[in-house]
């Protein structure tokens, strides 16, 4: 049973420690009879350091000053102290609004962390030197919103308000757009691609209608389908895409968060919805899904992340909502060992999770403004891109 400890003055003046259940009441002069505590008065200890004075009968004051020893079953342990950034990148005079980790050839030392801003500009940094070495400028200062490397070759797409998403070829040291995709909607919704060891990938970006998703076949630019949900669903417009292929079957899927806080499964070759569920009641701001254990996370607007499985029939259904102390998740990463969750909050912090129990491990309170997004690099280094235009570099549960 859960004790506290109590001082107990008599009316003799003299002064005891008693230990008195949590749940009793502390009891008034009217009901120390009820309570049996006849003759007591009752103060409760609640510092280590506590002044008492009682009057008594006798018009006499009595101050005493007590230490009072906690015992050690329940004493408070102090929280550890914050964990403060590896290091901070500076230098892109704007927010942040993308991350993208990309790791070089094998040999070729660490990887590159590619920054794109509200400025319209992509940074390329050195991690060993902790410095931009080249600046992009492809989306004539309208905010880039989204970075992705492709595995083949050296080619970075990046995405911007500008209604563009610019392919660039960076080997050897070039920095030019060789080709460009124009988009058809100026919404939040990121793009997503889906690349193997082949030349050719597939691009999901927002499409032309409120609602819609298009598909393209890349180099190329032909276009596979348009996914258009049914008239009455009222989803509103796409908010995040997540394509990805099982290891058993051929034809990709595609996961996307929706304006109303659902999220849905489309078949890409049919061109259906297999299933949808509804995760919040505000629009999901970011996902990530997890193939080997068919199991994801989204963040939207309010304060909740969602957990949520697939299952052999190709259902979705929610495991688990975990509440948030403030509201706003701007995005979610799942760490490529699939060992943690970080996410990054309109509240200015990221949070750490243990991706498997969702046991929250770190709040990292470092930044000033909110939080836009979060990177895992493949050895477990975090980077946080915030709109106080600092990105901070975290060494948590590193990989061994």
């Amino acid at each position: 049973m859960e004790m506290e400890l109590f001082i107990l003055g008599c009316e003799d003046v003299s002064l005891s420690v008693r230990e008195v259940p949590c749940s009793t009441t502390i009891p008034c002069n009217n009901d120390k009879e009820q309570a049996g505590l006849h003759g007591l008065s009752c103060w409760p200890l609640s510092g280590h350091d506590i002044w008492l004075k009682k009057v008594c009968s006798a018009a006499v004051l009595l101050a005493t000053r007590i230490r009072a020893m906690v015992p050690p079953s329940s004493t408070v342990v102090p929280a550890p102290p914050l964990p403060d950034p590896q290091f901070v990148l500076r230098g892109t005079q704007s927010p942040v609004h993308a991350l993208h980790f990309f790791q070089r050839a094998q040999g070729q030392g660490h990887p590159l962390l590619l920054s794109g801003s509200l400025s319209g500009l992509v940074h390329i940094w050195s991690l060993q030197t902790r410095r931009a070495f080249a600046t992009l400028d492809g989306h004539g200062g309208q905010c880039v919103t989204w970075l992705w490397t492709l595995p083949h070759g050296h080619q970075l797409l990046s995405q911007g308000r500008d209604l563009r998403l610019c392919l660039w070829d960076l080997a050897e040291g070039r920095h030019a757009v060789v080709d460009s995709v124009p988009l058809k909607s100026v919404g939040f919704c990121r793009s997503s691609v889906l690349a193997g060891g082949q030349p050719r990938w597939m691009l999901a970006m927002p499409g032309r209608g409120d609602d819609e998703v298009e598909i393209l076949e890349m180099p190329s630019k032909t276009s596979v389908c348009t996914l258009k949900p049914e008239a009455d669903a009222k989803l509103g417009m796409p908010m995040c895409l997540e394509l990805w292929q099982a290891d058993s079957s051929p034809r990709p899927r595609l996961l996307a968060g929706y304006e109303d806080g659902s999220v849905a499964l489309w078949d890409v070759s049919q061109r259906k919805v297999c299933s949808r569920i509804a995760c919040h009641t505000e629009p999901v701001m970011g996902l990530d899904f997890d193939p080997q254990k068919a199991r994801g996370v989204s963040g939207s607007a309010e304060k909740a992340l969602a957990v949520w499985s697939l299952d052999e029939q190709q259902a979705l259904q929610v495991c688990s909502t975990h509440e948030l102390t403030n509201p706003g998740i701007a995005d979610v990463t799942i760490r490529p060992d699939r060992k943690l969750l970080a996410t990054a909050g309109w509240d200015h912090r990221v949070r750490i999770f243990h991706w498997r129990t969702m046991k929250p491990l770190a709040v990292l309170d470092f930044h000033t403004a909110a939080v836009h997004c979060v990177a895992f690099a493949g050895d477990g280094l975090l980077a946080a891109g915030s709109g106080d235009r600092r990105i901070s570099i975290w060494s948590l549960y590193r990989r061994t």
